[in-house]
């Protein structure tokens, strides 16, 4: 995993103070002790907390640092929500514990004063303790920074906390459970206080829950309280002499959990009442996607949340998918109110966890795309929240899954969806005509390219030529995607061999990886074909990656209005590319060419290819690399294709009006509620059953998975489920 170390929590204060009061649901404890020098950045970390309903008790443990006690009174002034309290030095347990009584609420954080967290730290260890009332406390995943760098990830074992601490000070706790045991011992001021805390709560067989995600940092110095107390005899001692208390293992909760079988509870709408009072005067988005992975439905999302009118619209996104979510530092440059529901819920506790982020921030328009589990939830969404606005964004329909797709979801869920956007007018017809759409709940609004960013004119040519050596003599075809049988990367070698036994001066540059580039790598070095191909798997750089390449090629078996076509054409790079989807809404002879399909689409990853096909895509290369005049008045007209019809700025502006309109024309089109909720309530937890069968199916849970299997299978539900998931197509409940 890369992860970026610099991008701490708190560089900056982000999120306004707050002037007026608020009702604490949280409470942040933090002993102060001299602590000037990395304090205001631990400030702006609390200060940037997506979740503002917490108190921040901060205690002066006897500062002899004038300066150090001065900030904590410029501090104090600056936000209603926090109190300082004086006390004379005692230690970190001493001071804690000073604050653990004065505080207000159920749930404690103790958080040092140069340690950071991430703005949606408290938002997510609060609900993950909420769904999980019998655990005593939550945890994040550790980023260790400043004097060490390291990620803390570990699955928790109360066996090995005996031995080694896996758990860091910071984590939220339930004040109860830490009266149980009697707040953190006071017997010395410093010792391993945390460790301590933890044992003494396995010991009254009190579980934690282990919320994935790398949200909180914790600065390694030489001169922290860690570094004195690790060779701590007497420290080890009372450490050694409490684990022996523990008689008994203790579990964690972790995600992905145990799937629940057969609960069929019908969700919950949140019982929550507050508001965020910040932005409140803006339209409120509730963006919901898979995931955060680099590809072209994703560039989409990120130009929406990068570049819509933040005086405008404020923007809320959660992600559905169990995914790494490379791309989420990209996001959060944009916002920081991003919740990846697989990191801290059950996918039976998602609904709610949603109405609660629509109401917390006061939801104004949903937008989905991409996201299955939330097309199931529209539905139950729309009979609890009439009001709102939802909008979809569809990329093309894939019969070769699902029989459509997401156009599949998106032509059957018309009653709950106020308005349907897809990228090409192919689509739109498609949801029409054979999904049944009202011909006004559908429009097409082009994807668009970042102009700016993809301009010739700004970058220097030759440093991708030079990086893999590349001779600039020669034609460089570039082959830019997610290698998968739906891209087809096995026809564009068939393509390049053709090529090759016409001109020798042909460089292939496939630029991306995925599931089958380990087996195009070994397939081009089996066939003799090293010298003609560069292989690097994913670039970053696409814009420098397209100004070195002569051509484009896209011979996929599906595409909604590929990414990669705006953006070759943005950088004067003519584009050949397969007749699918929408791409000959864009690309034409005046920018390229456009070859037929003739592979059926249901036959994904087939290698027997058309010799005529082939040939068609060849003698397209060939054509344009040979005909110098056609070939620079491709260049030119790809260009002004793009910042007249095709821009990112277009898109953008033209979604805005729409969201607006589609926001002020809702219409509330719900059929008999008395019928309808049931079965949208139904239709949700279905897909739930359905994701936790499959999920128990693909855990590997010893030693009694194969007699749960077993007993599911066998039962009359089991039964009953297995003809679900085989015969009954769940979508077409609401036609």
């Amino acid at each position: 995993m890369n992860f970026d170390y610099s991008k701490e929590p708190g560089k900056k204060q982000q999120r306004a103070c707050c002037k007026t009061e608020v009702t604490p649901y949280v409470s942040i404890i933090t002993a102060y002790y001299n602590a000037g020098k990395y304090f205001e950045q631990t400030f702006f970390s609390v200060m940037n907390q997506i979740f503002p309903w917490y108190e921040w008790i901060i205690v002066n443990d006897g500062s002899t640092d004038r300066e150090s006690v001065d900030r904590l009174k410029q501090i104090s002034d600056r936000d209603s929500r926090i109190r300082i309290l004086n006390k004379e030095n005692g230690g970190i347990s001493s001071a804690r514990n000073l604050g653990i009584r004065e505080s207000k609420t159920e749930y404690v954080v103790p958080l040092d004063a140069d340690d950071l967290i991430t703005p949606t730290y408290l938002e997510k260890l609060f609900w993950a303790l909420y769904f999980e009332p019998g655990a005593a406390w939550a945890y994040t995943d550790v980023v260790g920074f400043q004097g060490q760098q390291y990620l803390w990830k570990k699955s928790f074992s109360s066996e090995i906390m005996k031995r080694e601490n896996l758990l860091t000070c910071t984590a939220m706790i339930r004040k109860s459970a830490l009266e149980q045991i009697g707040l953190y011992e006071e017997v010395e001021k410093h010792y391993n206080e945390d460790w301590m805390a933890w044992l003494k709560l396995l010991a009254e067989k009190q579980y934690p829950v282990h919320v994935n995600g790398y949200d909180f940092w914790y600065r390694r110095t030489d001169t922290g309280v860690l570094s004195a107390v690790k060779n701590d005899a007497h420290a080890k001692e009372l450490i050694a002499r409490q684990a022996e208390l523990i008689t008994e293992s203790v579990e964690a909760k972790e995600f992905p959990s145990r799937p629940e079988i057969n609960g069929f509870l019908a969700p919950k709408v949140s019982e929550w009442k507050e508001v965020n009072f910040v932005n409140n005067d803006k339209i409120s988005m509730l963006l919901v996607f898979p995931w955060m992975e680099m590809g072209g439905a994703d560039q989409f999302n990120l130009d929406i949340v990068r570049r819509i009118d933040k005086d405008k619209f404020t923007i809320t996104i959660i992600t559905t998918l169990k995914a790494e979510n490379e791309w989420r530092n990209r996001f959060e440059e944009c916002t920081s109110d991003i919740h990846h529901l697989p990191d801290f819920l059950d996918t039976a506790d998602y609904a709610e966890y949603v109405s609660y982020l629509i109401k917390s921030r006061n939801i104004h328009v949903i937008f989905l795309s991409n996201s299955y589990y939330g097309y199931y939830l529209m539905p139950w969404i729309k009979m609890k929240f009439p009001k709102i606005a939802v909008i979809d964004y569809v990329h093309m329909e894939e019969w070769y899954w699902r029989n459509g797709g997401y156009a599949r979801l998106s032509g059957v869920s018309e009653w709950c969806i106020d308005k349907t956007y897809v990228c090409n007018n192919k689509t739109r017809r498609v949801l029409i005509d054979h999904f049944k759409r009202r011909e006004d709940s559908v429009e097409t609004l082009y994807v668009g390219v970042d102009k700016e960013r993809f301009d010739s004119e700004k970058i220097a040519y030759g440093e991708i030529r030079e990086r893999f050596g590349i001779p600039k003599d020669k034609k460089v075809i570039l082959f830019p995607c997610r290698i998968h049988p739906q891209k087809r990367p096995f026809f564009m070698f068939e393509i390049a061999k053709k090529v090759i036994a016409i001109r020798n001066d042909i460089c292939f540059l496939v630029a991306g990886d995925g599931a089958q580039w380990r087996e195009l790598k070994e397939e081009i070095e089996r066939s003799g074909f090293n010298d003609y191909f560069v292989c690097p798997g994913q670039i970053d750089e696409m814009e420098k990656v397209y100004r070195d390449s002569d051509l484009t090629l896209i011979c996929s078996l599906k595409e909604g209005l590929s990414l990669t076509a705006y953006e070759s054409c943005a950088m004067r790079t003519p584009v050949i590319t397969s007749d699918v989807g929408g791409q000959s809404e864009l690309i034409d002879e005046s920018v390229g060419r456009v070859i037929p399909l003739l592979q059926e689409e249901t036959q994904i990853d087939n290698r027997i290819y058309s010799d005529e096909e082939v040939q068609l895509y060849v003698n397209a290369i060939i054509e344009l690399l040979e005909d110098e005049e056609q070939y620079r008045m491709c260049c030119d007209n790809c260009r002004k294709k793009i910042t007249e019809q095709f821009s990112t700025d277009i898109m953008i502006k033209r979604l805005e009006k729409e969201i607006i309109r589609v926001m002020e024309n809702v219409q509330v089109r719900i059929p008999d509620r008395s019928c309808f909720c049931g079965i949208a309530e139904n239709y949700l937890t279905t897909y739930v059953e359905l994701e936790n069968y499959d999920k128990l199916v693909n855990l590997n849970y010893e030693p009694d998975t194969n007699y749960e299997l077993k007993r599911i299978a066998n039962s009359k539900w089991g039964r009953r489920l297995i003809r679900v998931m085989m015969k009954v197509k769940l979508n077409r409940l609401f036609r």
